[in-house]
């Protein structure tokens, strides 16, 4: 089925910046809903960002609104995390997750079917 896979995670200080990718194979993230989760080390899994393919629409956790910012390409079929101005609070293990028949953006892990390996952001003061 559906394998997702991230890329782009890595060690930036303070301020500083990072794109995640979120690759699909096995089929298109079409009529999906794709989000962005983040665990830190003792902390339970949390929403980031999502969007819906489909429509372009967009949905931000608290936390990140104003600095994140999330896309798709749909030739490339893959779904970005832009994230600026980094906070140490940012560091994390970042996962991609998607959920078919989507047409609003879930929040809750549960929600989403199909999830990816995470990559690892570290953010250093």
């Amino acid at each position: 089925q559906v394998q997702l896979v991230e890329s782009g995670g890595g060690l930036v200080q303070a301020g500083g910046s990072l794109r995640l990718s979120c690759a699909a194979s096995g089929r298109t993230f079409n009529n999906c809903a794709v989000g962005w989760f983040r665990q830190a080390p003792g902390k339970e899994r949390e929403f980031v960002a999502g969007i819906i393919w489909n429509t372009g629409t967009t949905y931000y956790a608290d936390s990140v609104k104003g600095r994140f910012t999330i896309s798709r390409d749909n030739a490339k079929n893959t779904v970005y995390l832009l994230m600026n101005s980094l906070k140490p609070e940012d560091t994390a293990v970042y996962y991609c997750a998607a959920d078919r028949g989507r047409w609003y953006i879930p929040t809750r892990r549960r929600d989403y079917e199909y999830w990816g390996q995470g990559t690892q952001v570290t953010v250093s003061s």
